[in-house]
């Protein structure tokens, strides 16, 4: 197993044995569960999101300044969170083949892990290439519509914070470090972060309808 990977599952052991013995939703004695269709694969290129706005969830990826970083993932870990803890029908599918706001959720705290393992790659490597991350199969076998939404949401802003404390350590001598991604897609650590933004806000378009839905929280 590579170490971006290893950091990954241990960063989620972690953050599970943490939560005082809370487990999934799920248990034995759980009624039928409906059948939903997986949504498709998900295999488009998304790096075209750094060089231009994206349309439907209105980000400008590439315009957001590195003394912006750290705000905006706090602030779109927040707004995760929120809508985690407050939605009333968190775990119900808006179509079958569409993915829940819980499902949504756990993927966003799997990519806030994910992306915290690959930024210390590249902050400790030289030009690292990352192992492939398959979304969809993960969403499959770590069964996200059947997890607790209060425990992926606690997860969710322990990931967040420490995503966000790696962040604000960044130095300007550090920005122009470089990762590569299975298919060899190159980033720096501004670019990076830029696409980890894009992920996380696009999704609350996928969950809201609200373009840069990230945007409307302030700072308290």
């Amino acid at each position: 197993m590579h170490q971006s990977d290893q950091l990954l599952h241990s960063q989620r052991a972690c953050l599970w044995t943490s939560r005082s013995g809370r487990r999934r939703a799920n248990s034995e004695a759980a009624p039928t569960r409906l059948l939903f269709v997986q949504p498709p694969p998900d295999t488009k290129d998304w790096t075209w999101t750094l060089t231009r706005r994206c349309d439907q969830c209105g980000l400008s990826a590439g315009d957001i300044k590195p003394e912006d970083f750290a705000e905006r993932a706090f602030i779109a870990g927040e707004e995760w969170v929120q809508i985690l803890r407050s939605s009333p029908a968190v775990a119900a599918r808006p179509s079958p083949a569409v993915w829940s706001p819980l499902e949504y959720g756990a993927h966003v705290r799997d990519v806030y892990l994910l992306f915290d393992a690959r930024l210390s790659q590249m902050l400790n490597e030289d030009s690292p290439t990352f192992t492939n991350w398959n979304q969809d199969e993960t969403a499959i076998k770590e069964a996200y519509g059947e997890q607790d939404p209060e425990v992926v949401a606690d997860e969710l802003e322990a990931a967040a914070q420490r995503f966000v404390a790696r962040i604000q350590s960044l130095t300007p001598d550090q920005y122009a470090r470089a990762g590569f991604r299975s298919d060899g897609a190159e980033f720096t650590v501004v670019t990076f972060i830029q696409y980890f933004l894009h992920d996380v806000i696009h999704h609350l378009w996928d969950v809201t309808g609200q373009q840069d839905a990230a945007a409307s929280l302030a700072l308290e």
